[in-house]
């Protein structure tokens, strides 16, 4: 494919592409690849523009975990040395919420291992959020596994704004990577989310083995869901992990990946999340010309960007930090703190 603004004035019409134009988009020719990105960033900037959102994650409750996922160093299955600790008391958690909030992010993530929260959880955690809501002006994303309806309604009640549960990768390929819950597991909390009400926020990891139908497969099934927030994690292999020393894919192909999901999802938030400093590399700063959104502060068990090191990156490129994002009609309010924070 050498016309990329075919795939432009598809993504542009929110209509579908054929398989073949989505193989092709990951094949994309590295001598083409900035016209790839040129076409993808068209795409983002006529529903985002030059906005970018920052988002905080809060590794809430660590390691303990009884689920096998190849890729994750909190697993039961994983010798990886971090920190394991239950749920953190709730003034950390609203501390991190202030430091997010003035650090410039629009969202804070709080996030909770294990294949799902007990009904304690679930409610020690509304009782932090609403805690949070009434003192700090920031969306607030929870992440805490396999979920039922009366779960996601009862944070929903308390002020929770979106729930993320990650698909990770295809239902192909799913087994390949965990054995204790199904893509079905993962596609009922969805539902439930949605049943309840609350943004979704669902994506994958990219670099576990998968096929590049597999990446395919991914980007059209969140598609087909209508998920609001699409992170794109790239593998970063841990020490005793059972993905432990897979090369991490060349920063061209994670920018193929990133295209690829603009594409397909043309009018969804997507955030270059985990993983991405280490497969992007110095390329870091072409990821916004098709992604909208981005993680600061590092991750759950590994360290990233800092603040400022993302504002800079943000600034340097002449894109904006978002304050607010209305959903209903898409408009949005710079913060300003692109420029403040050093």
């Amino acid at each position: 494919m050498k016309d990329y603004s075919i795939l432009e004035r598809k993504a542009l019409r929110n209509k579908p592409l054929a398989n073949q134009e989505m193989l092709a988009v990951l094949d994309t020719p590295d001598e083409d690849l900035l016209l790839l990105i040129h076409a993808a960033y068209r795409v983002r900037h006529r529903f985002f523009g030059n906005g970018v959102r920052l988002h905080v994650l809060q590794n809430a409750k660590s390691g303990l975990c009884p689920e096998d996922c190849g890729y994750c160093s909190q697993s039961a299955v994983s010798t990886a040395d971090i920190r394991k600790y239950p749920l953190l008391p709730g003034e950390q958690i609203l501390d991190g919420a202030r430091k997010a909030r003035a650090g410039g992010a629009l969202r804070y993530c709080i996030v909770t291992s294990g294949r799902g929260p007990t009904a304690r959880e679930v409610d020690t955690v509304a009782d932090i959020v609403r805690e949070v809501k009434q003192t700090v002006d920031i969306d607030i994303c929870c992440c805490m596994g396999l979920l039922d309806e009366a779960q996601a309604r009862t944070l929903k009640a308390a002020g929770v704004d979106r729930i993320n549960h990650n698909l990770n990768t295809s239902a192909g390929h799913h087994g390949n990577i965990v054995s204790t819950h199904t893509y079905g597991d993962r596609l009922n909390t969805l539902k439930a989310v949605k049943a309840a009400g609350l943004e979704t926020c669902c994506g994958g990891i990219i670099g576990m083995g998968e096929s590049r139908q597999d990446i395919v497969d991914l980007s059209v099934a969140v598609r087909e869901l209508d998920i609001d927030s699409i992170p794109i994690n790239f593998l970063h292999p841990i020490d005793g992990t059972p993905l432990a020393g897979r090369k991490p894919m060349s920063p061209q192909d994670g920018l193929r990946v990133l295209c690829l999901f603009r594409f397909v999802n043309p009018n969804k938030e997507i955030r270059i999340a985990g993983g991405r400093e280490l497969t992007l590399g110095s390329l870091q700063a072409l990821a916004l010309y098709p992604a909208n959104s981005v993680f600061m502060e590092g991750y759950l068990t590994t360290g990233g960007q800092s603040t400022s090191e993302t504002h800079r990156l943000i600034v340097d490129l002449g894109f904006e930090v978002e304050a607010h994002w209305n959903p209903e009609d898409g408009s949005t309010v710079p913060s300003g703190a692109g420029s403040a924070v050093r």
